[in-house]
């Protein structure tokens, strides 16, 4: 089912028009030229309302339902995926996909948050919000990935991680302290790509990364706009204001050195060309792994430890290399 965003309504009725004229039954009119006009027409208006896109409409485009999800990045990208269940603690978490798989030949650990699409998948991901449970098992995999030298990849689209009174009792905010401490020892290379939100501790989690990628479309935030809302105004309706206070653009984040790219996507965002955005990712994968792994494990980590440590007023340490 196709959804639409307030902003895209001019977009989306021009190509209702040409979804008609294509599918006239009349053979015997030429109407190409009618259609080539109404296309040229969206790609500029694409053009013109995501140039200026403000903060909060951002935001919802991150949320876009038919935005690709972190499933479909491993589905596309890792071939032979086998999926690793269970922190050994407690229990298994959906909403954290975690396993190991091919990417052009090359062996690779795989994290994504995963939100779900229909209202049962989303109930049983909670929403993309992961339990201390999720984080644990994040953690194992990247301690395995680490002793055979297997590099991390990670898919971050998560509001939050889940604030409910059981994944309070069941240390959620240890659990995420230790995947932050615990990823600066990892001795694979780890490269995050934030594909859709990136909220707060519960997307640091899984990010703390030689190589952090923002999708053009994406926000990464200390806070979700709504809580932000709530703190500052006792008011979610409010978030819009908040949107725009917090500046959520990749743009932003790439200045503060909060990330270290950003992966352009598609006219109109990924949610119109998925298989368009999946490759570039692939790709910005692809590069980051080919130069990360002529780097020194020990500068590597030494690297990943000052990126974090001198975010927004220093200079990275880098390998001659790079």
């Amino acid at each position: 089912m196709d959804f639409t965003l307030e902003f895209e309504r001019p977009v989306s009725e021009l190509e209702n028009q040409i979804r008609e004229l294509r599918s006239t039954t009349n053979k015997n009119i030429d109407i190409s030229h009618e259609i080539a006009a109404l296309e040229a027409k969206v790609n500029q208006m694409l053009e013109e309302i995501y140039k200026k896109l403000s903060p909060w409409e951002r935001t919802q485009l991150s949320r876009h339902p038919q935005r690709p999800h972190s499933i479909d990045y491993i589905e596309k990208i890792v071939t032979d995926f086998h999926e690793v269940h269970g922190d050994r603690r407690f229990a298994d978490d959906p909403s954290m996909i975690t396993g190991f798989g091919f990417m052009d030949g090359q062996k690779v650990a795989v994290i994504g948050i995963e939100k779900g699409r229909k209202t049962q998948e989303k109930i049983k991901r909670n929403f993309g919000m992961a339990n201390p449970e999720g984080y644990r098992k994040a953690l194992r995999v990247m301690q395995l990935a680490s002793q055979f030298n297997i590099p991390v990849i990670t898919f971050v689209d998560t509001p939050g991680a889940y604030p409910g009174i059981g994944a309070e009792e069941r240390g959620q905010a240890l659990a995420i302290a230790q995947n932050i401490e615990e990823m600066f020892n990892i001795k694979s290379p780890i490269i995050s790509i934030i594909i859709g939100e990136g909220g707060s501790g519960g997307a640091l989690g899984i990010a703390v990364a030689d190589k952090v990628y923002m999708m053009e479309y994406s926000v990464y935030s200390v806070i979700s706009p709504e809580s932000c809302a709530s703190i500052l105004w006792s008011d979610p309706k409010m978030a819009e204001t908040a949107a725009n206070s917090l500046q959520l653009s990749p743009n932003k984040a790439l200045e503060l050195k909060v990330i270290d790219a950003v992966i352009k996507e598609p006219a109109g965002g990924a949610h119109r060309y998925p298989d368009q955005a999946i490759q570039k990712v692939k790709e910005a994968i692809q590069a980051s792994l080919s130069q990360l792994q002529t780097v020194d494990t020990d500068l590597m980590m030494q690297n990943r430890f000052e990126k974090f440590r001198q975010m927004g007023n220093s200079t990275i340490i880098v390998d001659d290399k790079e």
